[in-house]
């Protein structure tokens, strides 16, 4: 399991869907039972966090297309 301190470069993980030239580049970390996402080009303006049903909730909305870009 991922170090639990948000600050910590090896608890976060890049997005597969992020690239190399790509401007949309986000990274997740664990951090206990909640779940972390932040910008990995601005991670000086802070993190999201969701709890495990809510963030459970975002990945199905993004899968099945229910939100938008």
């Amino acid at each position: 399991m991922p170090s639990t301190s948000p600050n910590d470069a090896q608890s976060w993980l890049k997005s597969s869907h992020s690239g190399g030239n790509t401007t949309e580049c986000v990274e997740a970390a664990r951090l206990g039972e909640a779940t972390a996402i932040r910008d990995s080009k601005a991670v000086e303006k802070g993190s999201l966090l969701f709890r495990p049903t809510s963030w459970v909730s975002f990945v199905s909305a993004l899968q099945d297309g229910r939100l938008e870009a």
